[in-house]
């Protein structure tokens, strides 16, 4: 009888085994470093880890592996200081070979850093204002009362992971996430140029910078993890630091529709632009190519943006582009608690105070600020022929995005 409990309770311990170095191998292939990536114990209560329980309160296994996970990354963060040198070597200049960063150019000027003292005071204050209004019954939109577990996993695609320094970053198109992907990139490491990693983020050519390939995103993790995915995402949620940047909402969808319907872009006129140009200012036999469109005199209007945001027929027909997707529904704000929210406004000191927070400004810098970014100032111009009631509407759609972030409510455009 002893002797059938022993083996029995070997063969346990042999599969257990077998199992922790089959996933340890499958993240080894994904990522080329060593890291502990799951857990065994049963799924926890929707939200658990989005409702800060403590980490003591986890599972035994939980926090043996946790235990491993952080010890991970404390040995893969440790570069040495001859790495730490030629990272922050390379060009003074970005190389700019894309139409939209010819138009906008970039801006060199130096700027002077707030003080680390102002910048926990912001930190704290937006913070506080977005779990706030999270909290508060009162205050309502789409999907707020969802838990963590309740996000589709192909929703989770905008959270991109770096292990070896222990970073989430959930990226905002149109709010500087360009050059925070290729921060990702040279911190991960995930990106090799003639079989060395990129060193200056200016580098990296964009083209590869937004291919979706080169970054590990959480709606990935259930082809690497399985059953295991969700759990880990909890673990790395809690242990790793959370950040995203956001804008003013109406300046947001400014700068997407000028860099998406003033500038040629094929897949934007195809995919967007045809149909607008249909639907909402009558136009029929419409070029095929954005090229013959633009010398056609052929463009969509900024009216015509705004009428396709607010057609219910559009979100029917797909949920919103990216580029216009509200910021609650890419980054999910009241289910993860963020630890850092930046915001486009303030970019410079901003990211000088996260790479700081993240022990890494010596590995790199911020990529600096384009020139003639879109300023909050131009909204009157933007909505001066937008009808008020389109304009109230608008407001609704993105009302969540202006009071979780601390927007103030453009009073002069909602009112005659």
């Amino acid at each position: 009888m002893t002797k059938a409990r022993l083996l029995r309770l070997s063969v346990v311990l042999v599969s257990i085994f077998m199992i922790l170095l089959i996933i340890v191998y499958w993240d080894n292939v994904g990522t080329a470093h060593f890291y502990l990536h799951t857990s065994f114990s049963r799924p926890r209560s929707p939200g658990a880890i989005a409702a800060g329980e403590d980490w003591e309160a986890l599972p035994d296994v939980d926090e043996f592996l946790a235990k491993l996970l952080s010890s991970s990354l404390k040995q893969n963060s440790s570069i040495p200081r001859k790495t730490e040198q030629l990272l922050v070597q390379g060009s003074n200049k970005p190389v700019v070979s894309n139409l939209e960063e010819n138009v906008r150019g970039y801006d060199w000027s130096t700027h002077k850093d707030r003080s680390s003292l102002d910048q926990e005071k912001l930190q704290v204050e937006r913070q506080r204002t977005l779990r706030e209004f999270c909290a508060n019954s009162s205050f309502t939109f789409p999907t707020k009362e969802r838990s963590f577990d309740d996000i589709p996993n192909y929703e989770l695609n905008h959270l991109i992971v770096d292990d070896r320094h222990g970073v989430i970053y959930c990226y905002v198109p149109k709010v500087a996430c360009t050059n925070w992907k290729r921060v990702m990139i040279v911190l991960s490491e995930s990106l090799l140029d003639q079989g060395v990693p990129y060193r200056n983020p200016l580098d990296i050519p964009r083209e590869h910078v937004h291919n979706t390939s080169t970054h590990l995103t959480f709606n990935k993790f259930w082809r690497r993890y399985g059953k295991f995915s969700r759990h880990l995402m909890k673990i790395k949620l809690k242990k790793y630091t959370k950040f995203l940047f956001v804008r003013d909402p109406f300046v947001r969808l400014i700068s997407a529709f000028r860099s998406k319907f003033e500038l040629e872009n094929e897949d934007f006129y195809r995919r967007f632009a045809i149909p607008m140009l249909k639907l909402y200012s009558n136009h029929t036999n419409l070029p095929t190519s954005v090229s013959e469109a633009f010398g056609a005199g052929l463009k969509v209007s900024f009216s015509d943006f705004i009428q396709y945001l607010l057609d219910p027929r559009t979100e029917k027909m797909a949920p919103f582009n990216e580029h216009w997707r509200q910021v609650y529904r890419l980054c999910h704000p009241c289910q993860i608690d963020y630890d850092f929210i930046g915001k486009l406004e303030t970019l410079d000191e901003d990211a000088a105070y996260l790479l700081q927070l993240l022990k890494v400004d010596r590995l790199l810098r911020f990529p600096p600020s384009y020139r003639n970014r879109t300023a909050s100032s131009w909204e009157d111009n933007w909505f001066a022929k937008i009808p008020l009631a389109w304009r109230q509407q608008l407001y609704k759609l993105y009302e969540a995005d202006f009071v979780l972030f601390g927007y103030p409510k453009p009073e002069n455009l909602l009112k005659d």
